[in-house]
This record gives structure tokens, sequence and C-alpha cells, in this order.
């Protein structure tokens, strides 16, 4: 399975993004997709992720508010709103897949290779 972001970018503070991840096999009712970002020297930090067969959310505290993720209904792919960003968002944000809910990255089992977004103030 590969996980295929896009979307990604140099942009000012207060700008919106874009961020789009294809599986390229299906993806069961059962699976988690979820965000990560990463900034060198630090761990991968749990975004947001969505329950495959519900579309049920959930998000991290910091991001809460401003970001949306979606699938569309085909089930094709998985989208990352983001609006209202901060430089504190720079980082490389990578989807995954998990086969159930967690915020850890350990738990996730499949990985795509992310897209650099960069905020400047």
């Amino acid at each position: 399975v590969q996980l295929q972001a896009s979307g990604g970018g140099l942009v000012q503070a207060g700008a919106s993004l874009r961020l789009s991840c294809a599986p390229s096999t299906r993806t069961f009712s059962s699976h988690i997709m979820g965000w990560f970002r990463q900034v060198p020297g630090k761990e991968r930090d749990f975004v947001a992720a969505i329950r495959w067969g519900t579309g049920r959310t959930y998000y991290a505290d910091s991001v809460k508010g401003r970001f949306t993720i979606s699938r569309d209904s085909a089930g094709n792919t998985m989208d990352l709103q983001m609006n209202s960003l901060k430089p504190d968002d720079t980082a490389n944000y990578i989807c995954a897949r998990a086969n159930g809910y967690s915020t850890h990255w350990r738990d996730y089992n499949v990985w795509g290779q992310g897209t650099l977004v960069t905020v400047s103030s």
C-alpha cells in the first residue's frame, strides 16, 4: 500500500492550504486515516484523523477550529483543509493509516512520504 500526499507549499501566515492523500489500494471502513506533522529533530505529532467508514473526525487541540479533515464520497482520497495558518504549523505533513483510532504515530502501520508546508510570518 502506498499513500501519496500532495498540496504543500509556502504561504504567509493567515493563508490556507489543502492537502490531499491518495491510497494506492482500497481503504476499508474499519481503517483510520490520519495526518501527522514532523519538524527536524522532533517526533511526529498527531494532527487529525478520520474513521473511514463513519467519517468521524478527530483533531489535535492545536489545530481544532482551523483544520478540517475529510474524505471524498467515493472513498478515494483524504483531504486536510488548513485555514488561518501560523508559522508554528510549518512542518512536513505525512498521511498514514491505522487499524484503529490512535493519536500516536507508532500505531499507524502505513505511511506516505509527506508534503512540506512552510508558513512565513
